[in-house]
């Protein structure tokens, strides 16, 4: 989002209203609840649970829900990461949503090896979801663009965090180990971005990145009708993706 309240300054409310998902998964939020207006904190036929990060303007998840989760949990359960207020789970009682911001490692070789080890714990925590005979959604910002196809400048980029082949590289094992890109079981066109540098003018020159993914568990696949990018929609340098289920 780039920040909760400047989205809201930008129609958030009357698209969600619009729009009416059932599940509304957001990242970047930069905002604790108690520095939210009471349109952000109750909007109407909503829950809302917030993960904000110990440090104020920063980072930070939330969920929009018409139906209550079963089960809510903020975090992995370990500080070095959970300080940042990345990670929101959603129990339902047919599936699990992970709504999670993974770190940009663009800022030195420490963020990059924070952002490795992010990784490699979320996949840890998501092989244990699924030994518990949880389907398993996990949305987000992965701050990685997969394959060349997956932004317009691949070359130009191969040497900058967020294309390395370290980052593609986990992907790939993330793959490997049971979760699907759905959008890619939908739409292998290329030109499918979700986010765009702003200072460049690259959204109306569609100079983009696929940073944003809904994976899902392979026993959750057969369920999916439809997996969609949203690039009208403004507010922000990323824009929305949509995932539809029939259960």
């Amino acid at each position: 989002m780039n920040g909760i309240r400047a989205v809201q300054k930008k129609g958030f409310l009357e698209w969600l209203e619009r729009e009416s998902p059932d599940i509304l998964c957001v990242q970047e939020i930069k905002a604790h609840p108690d520095q939210l207006d009471v349109f952000l904190l109750n909007p109407p036929g909503y829950h809302v649970y917030w993960n904000s990060a110990a440090r104020k303007g920063y980072s930070g998840v939330a969920a929009f829900t018409k139906q209550k989760p079963v089960r809510i949990q903020r975090g992995f359960g370990i500080p070095h990461f959970d300080t940042e207020g990345r990670v929101l789970l959603m129990e339902f009682p047919e599936f699990t949503v992970l709504n999670i911001y993974f770190p940009n490692g663009g800022q030195g070789p420490e963020r990059l090896k924070f952002k490795l080890d992010f990784y490699e714990e979320t996949l840890r925590f998501i092989q244990t979801l699924k030994s518990e005979g949880r389907k398993v959604i996990i949305s987000g910002d992965y701050n990685t663009a997969h394959r060349a196809i997956d932004l317009a400048r691949p070359e130009a980029n191969e040497n900058i965090s967020g294309f390395l082949p370290v980052e593609r590289a986990w992907i790939d094992r993330w793959i490997e180990n049971g979760q699907i890109d759905i959008f890619r079981e939908f739409n292998p066109q290329p030109d499918q971005y979700t986010w765009w540098d702003l200072k460049t003018g690259a959204r109306e020159r569609n100079v983009g990145w696929r940073l944003d993914y809904h994976f899902v568990t392979k026993d959750l696949a057969p369920f999916v009708r439809d997996a969609t990018i949203h690039p009208e929609v403004m507010g922000s340098d990323h824009c929305p993706i949509g995932l539809e289920l029939k259960l």
